[in-house]
């Protein structure tokens, strides 16, 4: 077995997340901030397999669910269906959303926006996030604080048993840091065989509080806040393990 059965790693990515704790952590964060600003109308650019989509469209929101991988929105469509609340489009958070009626919220989260190939490319992003809103609405982006890994070593996060098409797997997670850039590592070691299955080192960038925010300025962005978690603790670049800002639009 070699990387040619996992061309896909939609299976491998909803195997690696417990979803049900991870919304629960998340949840009452979305919910104040929803509320305070009068939410209606979400749109989840690099939404993967559609669980925070599925959550909005469980509230009765108006959510549009986008994603580059064909893969993971028929993953999505497949679990959470598709309704006049709920629609699903594969496109990259680069490209323009275009809608109908300005979104109220647009999110970004899960560190997808580091995994950009350039800095260019994330500010084309978050220029695209704030023209889908509307003046008042909301942009967040979520990403992995690099800097509080140490340079050089793994930081193993993960080792999780899965059943997946290729047979039962061992699927470890870490991620590392040389210098600016970060890696996510990952290792599938078939369970009962103990033997290496599949690896891939994919880099992402290390981005900086101060350069979101001068993105989401250029952007239209009227107010900005960071936080170092879901429980909306004060951002510290050496301590904090995510780095979550929250920008209003003019």
């Amino acid at each position: 077995m070699g990387a040619e059965l996992f061309g896909d790693l939609t299976g491998v990515y909803e195997a690696m997340i417990d979803w049900p704790k991870r919304l629960a952590n998340e949840e009452p964060f979305y919910r104040r901030l929803f509320e305070r600003i009068g939410v209606r109308r979400v749109l989840d650019a690099a939404c993967g397999t559609g669980w925070h989509a599925g959550m909005f469209a469980a509230w009765r929101l108006h959510v549009e669910g986008a994603d580059l991988s064909e893969e993971m929105i028929a993953r999505a469509k497949a679990r959470f269906g598709e309704s006049r609340r709920l629609r699903w489009v594969v496109r990259g958070f680069h490209q323009p959303a275009a809608p109908a009626k300005p979104f109220d919220a647009a999110i970004c989260v899960g560190n997808s926006l580091a995994l950009a190939s350039d800095h260019e490319t994330v500010r084309q992003a978050i220029r695209e996030l704030f023209y889908a809103v509307r003046s008042g609405g909301v942009v967040v982006v979520h990403v992995l604080n690099l800097w509080r890994l140490p340079d050089g070593p793994c930081v193993w996060q993960k080792c999780r048993r899965a059943e997946l098409p290729a047979g039962e797997m061992l699927i470890l997670k870490g991620v590392h840091r040389r210098n600016g850039q970060g890696f996510v590592n990952l290792v599938l070691v078939g369970y009962h065989q103990a033997s290496l299955v599949y690896s891939e080192s994919v880099p992402f960038l290390g981005l900086e509080a101060s350069d979101l925010e001068a993105m989401a300025r250029s952007a239209g962005a009227a107010e900005v806040v960071f936080f170092g978690d879901y429980q909306e603790s004060p951002y510290d670049r050496q301590k904090s393990v995510d780095l979550i800002m929250v920008a209003k639009k003019k």
